[in-house]
């Protein structure tokens, strides 16, 4: 799903790095220009294309596009997305960057599970009366499924990286909209017995996240609360641009029926073109769609790009925004040059070489 502006240009980088003859897989690709001036001219229409070719593939990858200010144009390819391709949950990690100063100490990935839909960003708005007595009006809506879908797959991420189910929503002040997410918790939290779980309200979260520094955490949130944490805990790391970002839709069993990565970031207008921009986040989202996608090359090949692209950074290879001096295709000339490697090597040493 092509983009705009930067966005566009990252996207044709982290193509680059999952070409044939870099990662060894026959991977082609249906484009879909979701650039601002063809969302106009086709009144939306290309969105929903890209939404039904997501969920026939089962996956895709997104650039950062523009969405315009005014009220009669043609809004968010993303929330048209997320609710065409049935997303339910969007999960971003931040993660520490080797050589890169992360604030407050933080070193431990942390996770943020957040609903895809509903909430302040599907909410019916408007207004009434006029003058000083003028009221604007939000109608929002949860669902019983999605809270349901947050809560299981933060459970499972939780599992996964042997981390802390830590946060909620402010279900004190609001027991019914935001005490359903937290119904939903504490029953994922009754079916998995043997991850650790710590409920806490919104407001305490950010103020213990800020000075954490203790184990990885996984984070459940609601819409925009998880919108607003996902930025600031990427940050905490060092930059928005170091961490994938993935929007997924699930089976009755929970497992994930199609899955749309993109960077977490926005067009980056000012950097248009100087060739200085930080590929890191959209590199990351093209490998995390990897394992979806077949047997098991396809997750050797993510992992060869996860690991050469940190190490990379870890090395000193860096944009401008993490303290280096490489352009931005500097850096993914050297990720490819890391993931060759890694696959020839681990090619002749076999199957066992992942093993360990």
């Amino acid at each position: 799903m092509e983009g705009d502006q930067t966005g566009q240009e990252l996207l044709e980088e982290a193509l680059r790095v999952l070409a044939p003859d870099v990662i060894g897989l026959p991977l082609t690709f249906e484009r879909y220009d979701l650039s601002l001036e063809n969302r106009r001219r086709t009144r939306n229409q290309v969105v929903f294309d890209a939404a039904e070719a997501n969920v026939r593939h089962g996956f895709g990858l997104k650039a950062a596009t523009i969405t315009p200010e005014g009220a009669g144009d043609v809004g968010s390819p993303n929330a048209l997305l997320r609710e065409a391709i049935g997303g339910k949950v969007i999960i971003r990690t931040g993660r520490r960057l080797s050589g890169v100063r992360p604030l407050g100490g933080i070193h431990a990935p942390i996770s943020v599970v957040r609903m895809a839909v509903d909430d302040a960003y599907n909410a019916r708005e408007y207004r009434e009366g006029e003058g000083d007595d003028e009221l604007a009006w939000r109608v929002e809506r949860i669902s019983r499924r999605t809270c349901r879908a947050v809560a299981e797959f933060a459970f499972q991420q939780a599992r996964r990286m042997h981390a802390t189910v830590f946060g909620g929503p402010k279900w004190t002040v609001s027991p019914v909209y935001e005490g359903m997410l937290k119904e939903e918790l504490d029953a994922a939290a009754a079916r998995h017995p043997d991850v650790r779980y710590r409920p806490i309200l919104i407001d305490a979260l950010y103020a213990a996240l800020v000075s954490h520094s203790g184990d990885a955490l996984v984070v459940p949130a609601l819409n925009r609360d998880g919108d607003c944490l996902s930025d600031m805990i990427l940050q905490l790391f060092g930059s928005i641009a170091g961490a994938e970002s993935q929007l997924l839709a699930f089976g009755e069993d929970f497992r994930a029926s199609a899955v749309m990565a993109e960077a977490p970031h926005g067009t980056a207008p000012t950097l248009q073109g100087k060739n200085v921009a930080n590929p890191l986040a959209m590199i990351l989202a093209g490998a995390s769609v990897l394992p979806y996608m077949g047997d098991e090359q396809f997750p050797v090949a993510s992992r060869a790009i996860y690991e050469g692209a940190l190490e990379a950074i870890a090395e000193g290879v860096r944009t401008a925004d993490l303290g280096g001096e490489s352009a931005m295709d500097e850096f993914t000339d050297e990720v490819i040059k890391r993931v060759r490697t890694k696959l020839d090597v681990w090619s002749a040493l076999g199957e066992s070489a992942l093993r360990y």
